[in-house]
């Protein structure tokens, strides 16, 4: 199942006692429909505040049920900040997380003076004018199989830092600048602090060039600040075409041979 939601009013994605979350809400509604506890694996956990425009879980269902009956039944139980977008059966051997070859992020900015009085959590606003050549200039440092030790948060549990972090674009529409950015896996934080480094070289605080030096430092410390999680959405997840999941058009981007990766660890 795809599903997209405003994580504004959630505690992030995995259940937590007595908080608002995007799984249990899920979980809540999909088991209306099965008429029994389902529980539900996603692709990969947001953190509290942060969006998604196409997450995706699967469910092993007690009964059988046609794909329109899922999506409009687990719709009718969700709360207006969470919706299915789609529902497909799979092989036994599709799992949502350890099977993904990829997934794809993007972190947006409000570039004027002027906060946004409709859309103060879906973007991060900058007062400071932004300087998107820079960006991607300071961008292009980290593409590739690195140790994000730097971007990575003090409190992250992965066992490795190492990533394959396959592009990074930035973009400007209008006062909008989109970070898009792609990898195998993320660590905790990772596009928050990469979107940190960026917006400072955007802003002409430090010059592209600091982004490899943050980098090869393997250090917290030396990153800069946290973006906010109002402009962070999961936007879509890549999954070997055999299973004929849907795939964002921005996968078009990934290198020749991606589908020979090993797919990250979440």
């Amino acid at each position: 199942m795809g599903i997209e939601y405003d994580g504004h009013a959630f505690a992030g994605w995995q259940t937590q006692h007595q908080q608002r979350t995007v799984q249990s809400c899920l979980e809540h509604a999909v088991s209306r429909v099965a008429a029994h506890l389902v529980p539900v694996v996603c692709a990969g956990r947001t953190d509290a505040g942060v969006h998604a425009l196409e997450q995706v879980v699967h469910f092993d269902p007690p009964l059988f049920r046609e794909q329109r009956s899922w999506l409009m039944g687990v719709n009718a139980n969700l709360p207006d900040d969470v919706r299915a977008l789609w529902v497909r059966p799979v092989d036994a051997s599709f799992h949502a997380r350890t099977s993904a070859i990829a997934r794809f992020y993007r972190y947006a900015i409000l570039d004027r003076p002027v906060r946004s009085a409709l859309l103060r959590h879906q973007l991060t606003w900058s007062y400071r004018p932004m300087d998107v050549p820079a960006m991607q200039a300071g961008a292009d440092h980290l593409i590739g199989d690195h140790d994000f030790t730097s971007f990575r948060a003090q409190g992250c549990q992965s066992r490795s830092p190492r990533r394959m972090l396959h592009f990074i674009r930035v973009t400007r529409v209008g006062s909008q600048i989109e970070i898009d950015i792609s990898a195998n896996a993320f660590l905790h934080h990772m596009v928050r602090n990469i979107a940190g480094v960026l917006m400072a070289i955007g802003s002409g605080q430090r010059e592209p060039d600091w982004a490899r030096e943050v980098l090869i430092a393997r250090d917290r410390n030396q990153g800069g600040v946290t973006a906010p999680p109002d402009g962070l959405y999961l936007a879509g997840v890549y999954y070997p075409a055999v299973f004929g999941i849907p795939r964002h058009p921005v996968f078009e981007l990934l290198p020749p041979g991606v589908d020979r990766y090993r797919p990250g660890e979440n």
